[in-house]
C-alpha cells in the first residue's frame, strides 16, 4: 500500500519516517514528497583514451566504494552543474532519510517526470529504499537528452515513493551502503 501525503506527513511526525531536514509544503504531491539535490557530486575521470580499464564485480575484493573512489572525483557545484548528454555522475538527496524498522515502511526513489521529460534520470535500476536504511540517497543521476540539464544544489532532484511493509524484516539493510553520505570537501 502506497502512502498518501498525508500519511506521509503524519508517519513523519511520529517519527515512522525521518527526514532531515523536513521537507517544505511544496514537496509533497498526492502520493511522493520530493527531495533536494547536495551540493556534491561524484564526476567520472575521462582518463586517457588510450588506457583500458575494466571493473569485474565478481572479484572477491570487488568494493564498490573502493571502485568509484578511483573511478571519481568529488566536486563541488554550489555554482551549478552542466550535466552533458549521455553522462553519468553520482549525486546526493541533500535530506538524510532513515526508515526506522518497526515502522513497517520503505520506499522508491523516482525521478520527477518534469526532469524526466528533459532526459533526466535519477537512478538506473537502484530504486529500493529498504526497511531499517539510514543515510542520504545516492542517486545515480544520467542525462538521456540532447541538451546539456544545469544542475543546482537544491533543486528538487527526485521524490520518494513509500510503501507500507506486510510486516517486519528480520534483519533491516545492513549492505555496504549503510549511513552512506557524500564526502563534503575531499576531491
Amino acid at each position: 500500500m502506497i502512502l498518501t501525503d498525508r500519511e506521509i506527513q503524519i508517519a513523519l511526525s511520529r517519527k515512522q519516517i525521518i527526514i532531515d531536514p523536513l521537507p517544505q509544503a511544496i514537496a509533497y504531491s498526492s502520493t511522493s514528497v520530493d527531495l533536494t539535490l547536495d551540493p556534491v557530486l561524484n564526476v567520472f575521470a575521462v582518463g586517457n583514451s588510450s588506457i583500458k580499464k575494466v571493473i569485474d564485480p565478481t572479484n572477491p575484493a570487488f568494493n564498490t566504494e573502493e571502485v568509484l573512489a578511483e573511478l571519481t572525483k568529488t566536486e563541488d557545484i554550489s555554482g551549478g552543474y552542466e550535466l552533458q548528454p549521455k553522462v553519468l555522475v553520482l549525486g546526493w538527496s541533500a535530506e538524510y532519510v532513515e526508515l526506522p524498522m518497526d515502522s513497517r515502511i520503505a520506499a522508491r526513489v523516482e525521478g520527477k517526470s518534469s526532469l524526466a521529460r528533459l532526459g533526466l534520470g535519477v537512478h538506473i535500476t537502484a530504486p529500493t529504499i529498504h526497511a531499517g536504511f539510514p543515510g542520504q540517497i545516492r542517486l545515480e543521476i544520467v542525462n538521456h537528452g540532447h541538451l546539456p540539464i544545469l544542475l543546482k544544489p537544491g533543486m528538487r532532484i527526485c521524490q520518494l515513493i513509500f510503501e507500507q511493509t506486510l510486516g517486519t524484516a528480520d534483519a533491516g539493510y545492513k549492505g555496504q551502503f549503510v549511513g552512506q553520505a557524500p564526502a563534503k570537501g575531499s576531491g
